[in-house]
């Protein structure tokens, strides 16, 4: 396994992607404050796009982070597959590079850090966001866009 470095600090938008819900967390543009955001609920593609837009403008987002639902073996999952295409889509609307984050047991890991199991109401889904962006921002990829996972360059092994 190559050595990931820490990307460059900016401000970003972490997202994650649920049937239900999407989960939203932020930091700042030097990366050192990782701010929970409410949750979203989820409808159509554009409605969701309506009300991400507005906030990633607000908060000057330079990238998106999306979380990925790998297997414990590190292979795609359906619902990754999913979140793949919901995260290319997103990115290419919002005109922002993206990067994935392996959140396997990211769920579990967020209940147990905030005494979260079993809440329903949004925040378990917007602590993993957190967690999602903690991780980035200590491991990276670097974001890139999605014209270039397009063209066959995917922005990390766990994107494929």
């Amino acid at each position: 396994m190559a050595l990931r470095l820490p990307p460059k600090p900016r401000s970003v938008l972490a997202v994650d992607v649920g049937k239900r819900r999407i989960g939203l967390a932020g930091c700042d543009p030097l990366g050192l404050t990782i701010l929970p955001l409410a949750p979203l609920a989820r409808g159509s593609f554009a409605e969701d796009l309506l009300l991400l837009k507005p906030l990633v403008q607000q908060r000057r987002c330079e990238a998106l982070i999306v979380g990925m639902p790998l297997d414990q073996a590190q292979k795609s999952t359906v619902q990754a597959q999913y979140c793949r295409r919901y995260g290319i889509q997103l990115a290419n609307a919002l005109e922002l590079p993206i990067a994935w984050v392996d959140e396997h047991c990211s769920s579990w890991y967020a209940a147990e850090k905030h005494n979260l199991h079993g809440n329903r109401s949004g925040q378990l889904d917007s602590a993993v966001a957190a967690l999602l962006l903690e991780q980035w921002l200590r491991e990276g990829p670097e974001p890139v866009y999605a014209a270039a996972i397009n063209q066959g360059r995917p922005a990390n092994p766990e994107g494929s």
